[in-house]
């Protein structure tokens, strides 16, 4: 239904995370991260370099559970210790700190990749832990500490686009980053409060979490991920979050700040796989269909649930998909309907850059693939009630070639970690180079072919959506 949009995104929708936990954090008998944390990532490894330089620009949120632990090393602070392992801090670590030094050769690494910086900001300096009540942290933030931070990043003349969470001075109202809370999971009651009590024009965008695979162990997720009532539960969450936006903060937006297919890491055997790519993408597009203007993926690097291979930085199969995404994909959003069989999913945008419509088909089925033509859908009679189903006035007869782009697990492999690209497997050069990802042009006259357990991107570029005009 092409003629007006139904959401609207950020240019930079995709987005995805580095996280702030050290070598020793481990779950499940196993310790994921490596060298992929903040404080000790080698920022000079080619692949992690390219595969950051593809997107032009990609979004990256710098926070996680550990950041309302760190203190930056400036102004008053003279001792800059690492994290250490203590089973009686939060998250079982001490406080550690990020060197000024590192934060300059962090920004020196953004500045190379063109990276745009979302900063997640320690909440809790000068909080206590509540006697009375579990889980609430009391007394005044101490603010001192995140404001020498920011003035130095000034001073230097970082970009940062975005902060988690804090309203701050800033030189320039042109160049003035956006101030992102509360970033945490989504509570009605909680984030209600929350945005009574902040006020108008305190936050830019109301930001959440999302893990909706619970724990990363589960020997179940092989099939929660390919079950699309499962898959539909987020969107009472997508909704919520809307729904509250909408009543108090109309000006504001919903992101989402975080979200893994699952927690502590994920799940090891899934997560790096082809079939993650069926909850990823479906969560983006949920998302994106209830107006959130961001998804941030837990993670770029580091964990089970990283886009890169935590040691060698090759991208998994999740990586193809998030570029395709950002490159394709426009910012309109626009309604799409398909009754044929719940195990399709369809989703529409305005093309990205381009006239056009691009629309994404993620098919979830084992056994069944789909041939798919496509209709257009428009308001004929003026006297239309709310009640009455519009059906479709024209089936769209292109006469400019589409532009395909199928996804497969090398094999048939949904466990695999190898993606097929319209049949060729994706791997990186020898210098580590991220693979040309050119569409295959089909005759429009004919249907689009979806294979089973396949996610093909298709791109028309004379479908006639006035929403796109």
């Amino acid at each position: 239904q092409g003629a007006t949009p139904i959401a609207e995104t950020d240019d930079n929708f995709v987005c995805a995370t580095l996280d702030w936990w050290p070598t020793e954090k481990c779950n499940y008998n196993q310790c994921p991260w490596g060298k992929a944390g903040i404080l000790n990532l080698d920022l000079k490894k080619k692949g992690l370099i390219n595969a950051i330089k593809a997107f032009n620009p990609l979004r990256i949120k710098i926070g996680g559970s550990l950041q309302d632990q760190v203190v930056y090393g400036v102004g008053g602070v003279k001792n800059c210790p690492n994290f250490m392992k203590n089973e009686d801090s939060l998250f079982g670590f001490s406080q550690g700190c990020l060197p000024m030094e590192r934060w300059d050769e962090l920004n020196n690494f953004f500045n190379q990749t063109g990276v745009k910086v979302t900063f997640g900001l320690n909440a809790l300096l000068g909080r206590n832990r509540s006697e009375i009540e579990k889980g609430l942290w009391v007394g005044d933030w101490q603010s001192q500490n995140a404001g020498d931070c920011m003035k130095y990043t000034i001073s230097m003349g970082y970009k940062v686009d975005s902060y988690e969470f804090v309203k701050e001075l800033h030189p320039d109202p042109k160049t003035q980053p956006k101030v992102l809370g509360p970033s945490g999971y989504y509570d009605e009651k909680w984030f209600n409060s929350f945005l009574e009590v902040s006020g108008h024009d305190v936050v830019d965008g109301v930001t959440h979490h999302i893990y909706n695979f619970g724990p990363g162990d589960d020997p179940n997720m092989i099939a929660k991920i390919q079950d699309p009532s499962y898959l539909n539960q987020v969107s009472q969450i997508d909704k919520g979050v809307l729904n509250i936006v909408n009543k108090f903060k109309p000006q504001s937006r919903a992101w989402v700040s975080e979200s893994g297919e699952a927690l502590h890491g994920s799940a090891k055997d899934l997560s790096p796989t082809f079939a993650d790519g069926f909850w990823y993408l479906d969560q983006l597009e949920m998302a994106s269909t209830y107006n959130q203007k961001v998804f941030c993926r837990q993670t770029l690097i580091g964990g089970n649930y990283a886009l890169l291979n935590t040691t060698t930085s090759i991208p998994n199969p999740d990586y193809y998909s998030a570029l395709l995404w950002h490159r394709l994909m426009g910012s309109t959003v626009l309604a799409v309907t398909q009754e044929s069989n719940p195990n399709l999913r369809v989703y529409a945008h305005c093309a990205k850059k381009k006239p056009g419509t691009s629309i994404i088909f993620i098919n979830l089925s084992k056994n069944s693939s789909f041939n798919v033509t496509l209709s257009n859908y428009e308001h004929q009679g003026r006297n239309l009630r709310s009640t009455d189903v519009v059906k479709p006035n024209f089936e769209f007869r292109g006469s400019k070639d589409r532009e395909e782009y199928h996804l497969a697990a090398l094999a048939g492999n949904i466990q695999g970690q190898i993606v097929l690209l319209n049949d060729v497997p994706m791997v990186p050069t020898e210098t580590f180079d991220i693979p040309a990802v050119e569409p295959k042009l089909v005759n429009a006259s004919t249907p689009v072919h979806i294979a089973a357990h396949s996610i093909v991107y298709v791109t028309i570029r004379d479908f006639q959506a006035p929403a796109c005009a």
